[in-house]
């Protein structure tokens, strides 16, 4: 069950949510809902970049039993942050940014165990997009003992974009793949880099590893062959804070 606390409902509470750019994690809208009030609330969650899914109206009922309206706008835990505003923040404080970027990842166990890891780690913040994607909820932020209440995440509507934001401004782009026969030790990892994890059951999409400077391989012995996504995250992060601590470095 959803806590009242992290939910609003109803046209109007919803709609001065919008106003006031509070943040929205995503908003539930009625699909027996079309009229003018429907088309507004979409266009406003467009504009601020906040998902909206049209769902059955009883999906609606099973959060709340009140006069919702068709409309439920389920809010996030922390503040989100634009990944185009905070890379001049972190080259401007002389700091060498290291990005986590999550594809797909939905289970908020996994998502909360890598939050944990990249905040013990330095990372300067996890990037997700808006959709097929797992919500920084009060959950998320419990399975992650607390790391994402320190730990910046920029939530993107087009990842492929901001990949490709990403490498005009100078960094590295690394994805895991089981295909790959480079070892994850032999890239460098000293400069801007981020690092792309996908889901456990699609691996990272083809479209962002198409964009992927190299492609990496984590070495696996077994007969299942299939390391946890959190696992292989915290492999791969920490081999970033090997590199640059030899490199006389520190994560951010």
């Amino acid at each position: 069950m959803i806590d009242k606390s992290q939910y609003i409902y109803g046209i109007h509470a919803v709609l001065e949510a919008l106003d006031a750019v509070q943040d929205i994690d995503k908003i539930l809208l009625s699909k027996s809902l079309n009229d003018e009030t429907a088309k507004e609330i979409i266009e406003r969650a467009r504009q601020l970049r906040v998902p909206v899914q049209r769902v059955p109206v009883q999906k609606i009922d099973r959060i709340t039993k009140r006069n919702h309206q068709g409309v439920l706008a389920l809010m996030a835990a922390v503040t989100y942050y634009k990944t185009e505003d905070l890379v001049p923040q972190l080259f401007d404080n002389g700091d060498n940014p290291f990005f986590v970027i999550l594809d797909g990842v939905t289970d908020v166990r996994n998502f909360g165990a890598v939050a944990r890891t990249c905040e013990c780690a330095g990372v300067s913040a996890i990037i997700i997009p808006d959709h097929e994607s797992v919500s920084v909820n009060a959950d998320a932020v419990k399975t992650s003992a607390g790391a994402l209440n320190y730990l910046p995440v920029c939530r993107e509507r087009n990842l492929v974009s901001t990949v490709k934001y990403l490498i005009n401004s100078g960094f590295k782009i690394v994805g895991t793949s089981d295909k790959s026969h480079h070892s994850y030790c032999q890239a460098d990892y000293t400069g801007p880099v981020a690092i792309v994890l996908g889901a456990e059951d699609k691996g990272i999409s083809p479209e962002i590893m198409r964009l992927c400077d190299t492609q990496v391989l984590i070495p696996e012995f077994g007969n299942i062959n299939s390391l946890n996504v959190s696992v292989a995250g915290g492999i791969m992060i920490y081999e970033v804070v090997r590199q640059r601590l030899n490199d006389k470095q520190v994560p951010n």
